[in-house]
């Protein structure tokens, strides 16, 4: 018993010693960007604040199609663009661009004027997400976190091997009376066993948006096949796509209860236009919930609501909220603070108690 101990010890170890330190900068960088969201909207009104107070959620500029022609002139040819229109009174409309610039410019919604705009490289809380999304990697960061995250799940197996007590009902308390390294020996291990499938539940949601692989493993193992865009009518290669503003009426046909989530700019003829919408009963703050239009006459090809997509994609739609915190509110955006710092005391503790105990033993 004591070698099978041993060996889960060892695994534990090195396991945390590994990789355990991207598990504490994704607690701190998630407890944090709880935090800095709301407080970027309020230190940057010109970005997120429309000046025309009079929003209606969902509304778009009078013209879509006039204000992305101003801003075509602007950056340079091959860009793409996509609009995400307010999805609240007061809001902004957001202008995705793509390109050798990479960033948002954000419009009035009544007026379509520009009110600022701002890169995908440039401010504190887009290097600090994409440091959460990414580790400043792209997809090999992403891949990292996938793999991070079932590092999680061996950590906290092996922990719970560790802990379980031989009598029940356990001890709850932390021993404080002793020295520090005692005290914070006990706080790990009972902070582990308390808090450890919570935690997994937020390392396990992050992987699965970090890394899309996931989704098609979820359908491979539910039996299920990714939803297929529509067929759409031959239509010649340089035929001239619709209007925006006709594209974006014939996506809010699909669902009465719906506003306009995204809406791409469509690049060609040869592929029909997925729109994204939110309908009323979404979890997803940003909707999910895709339309598929023919961009040439704007007739609606196929539609699917959020719960009618396969279950890796219709997952996102509730996995996102519930990772971010934003499916429960304030409240629960406060608990996954909580959860992130507690992932990164976790992680520091471990490395603290195991370069303590280090410099303790005695080298031959």
């Amino acid at each position: 018993m004591q070698r099978f101990r041993r060996a889960w010890l060892t695994a534990h170890r090195w396991f945390a010693l590994g990789l355990g330190w991207v598990l504490v900068l994704s607690g701190l960088t998630g407890a944090l960007l709880v935090v800095a969201q709301p407080l970027d909207r309020q230190l940057h009104p010109e970005l997120f604040h429309a000046r025309t107070t009079e929003t209606v959620p969902g509304s778009v500029p009078a013209s879509l199609q006039q204000a992305l022609e101003r801003f075509q002139v602007q950056f340079a040819r091959g860009s793409t663009f996509s609009f995400r229109p307010a999805q609240a009174a007061g809001e902004t409309t957001e202008l995705r661009v793509a390109g050798p610039w990479k960033g948002s410019v954000y419009l009035d919604p009544a007026t379509g004027l520009e009110q600022g705009r701002r890169g995908s490289d440039e401010g504190a809380l887009n290097l600090l997400f994409t440091l959460h999304s990414s580790l400043w990697l792209q997809s090999t960061g992403k891949a990292v976190l996938a793999c991070v995250a079932l590092i999680y799940a061996c950590l906290l197996l092996s922990g719970l091997i560790l802990w379980w007590p031989r009598r029940w009902p356990p001890v709850w308390k932390p021993e404080v009376r002793k020295d520090l390294l005692r005290a914070l020996f006990d706080l790990h291990r009972l902070g582990g066993a308390m808090l450890g499938l919570l935690i997994l539940v937020s390392v396990s949601t992050g992987a699965y948006m970090a890394w899309r692989p996931l989704g098609s493993a979820i359908n491979a193992v539910s039996g299920s096949t990714a939803v297929k865009p529509p067929t759409l009518p031959a239509h010649p290669s340089d035929a001239p796509v619709a209007s925006l503003d006709v594209l974006a009426a014939s996506a809010r046909q699909a669902w009465p209860d719906a506003t306009l989530a995204v809406l791409p700019v469509p690049t060609d003829a040869r592929h029909p236009l997925r729109v994204r919408l939110r309908t009323a009963d979404e979890p997803h703050p940003y909707g999910v919930s895709p339309v598929w239009l023919d961009p040439v006459t704007g007739k609606l090809l196929a539609k699917r609501r959020w719960n009618e997509m396969d279950p890796g994609s219709g997952a996102v739609a509730v996995i996102f909220p519930l990772h971010t915190g934003m499916l429960g509110g304030p409240l629960h955006q406060v608990f996954v603070a909580l959860i992130g710092l507690s992932l990164a005391g976790l992680g520091g503790s471990g490395l603290w108690l195991w370069w303590r105990r280090r410099k303790r033993t005695p080298t031959a």
